[in-house]
């Protein structure tokens, strides 16, 4: 039953790969469809031979594009070029689609300045670049007595990269850690 242009017909190998997209000629099982020839004009309800018939006609495929509605809408069109084109606007999302990093840093409460100035580099990098940042500081032994410093010490970073990036977590302690999420602006 291959025509130009048809694709179609119940080969059993090939329906299981078919339930992922709307379903085309053989495969529409309701009796009656509204039907929408390649013009773009609806014509109303129709049976599905009737549709069908129209479809071969054109050297077209029918294809059912709303599944659920009451009767289900099937519209005469080329499927291989449809489904081209599906595929086409799927990639252009997926390139326009922008992935945001998390990148973390780690802090110490006791942590000198030189050290300090180096973690602060690092992050204002990552916040150019477009990543986030996570800033984790953890606790060891008894330094846990004196959280307040480790505190300060997270705030001081928030408040020295303020100018490119705003806060989405602020520092808060989960146990023995501070975390604190910074994004760009």
């Amino acid at each position: 039953m291959k025509k130009s242009g048809m694709i179609g017909g119940n080969s059993g190998a090939g329906a299981s790969k078919r339930d992922a997209g709307p379903r085309i000629n053989q495969m529409i099982t309701s009796p009656e469809v509204l039907l929408i020839v390649e013009t773009g004009e609806n014509v109303g309800a129709v049976s599905v031979r009737d549709a069908l018939a129209r479809a071969k006609e054109a050297g077209l495929d029918l294809v059912e594009i709303v599944p659920h509605a009451e009767p289900p809408v099937a519209k005469i069109m080329n499927y291989g070029k449809y489904r081209f084109q599906e595929q086409k606007k799927a990639s252009e999302a997926k390139k326009k689609q922008k992935t945001v990093e998390i990148k973390e840093i780690k802090l110490r409460p006791g942590i000198e300045e030189n050290d300090y100035q180096v973690k602060l580099r690092k992050v204002r990098e990552f916040i150019e670049a477009g990543c986030k940042v996570k800033v984790t500081l953890r606790f060891r032994g008894r330094e846990i007595a004196h959280s307040e410093l480790g505190l300060n010490v997270t705030e001081r970073m928030r408040d020295d990269v303020e100018d490119i990036s705003k806060t989405e977590v602020s520092p808060r302690m989960e146990g023995r850690t501070v975390l604190m999420v910074l994004a760009p602006r």
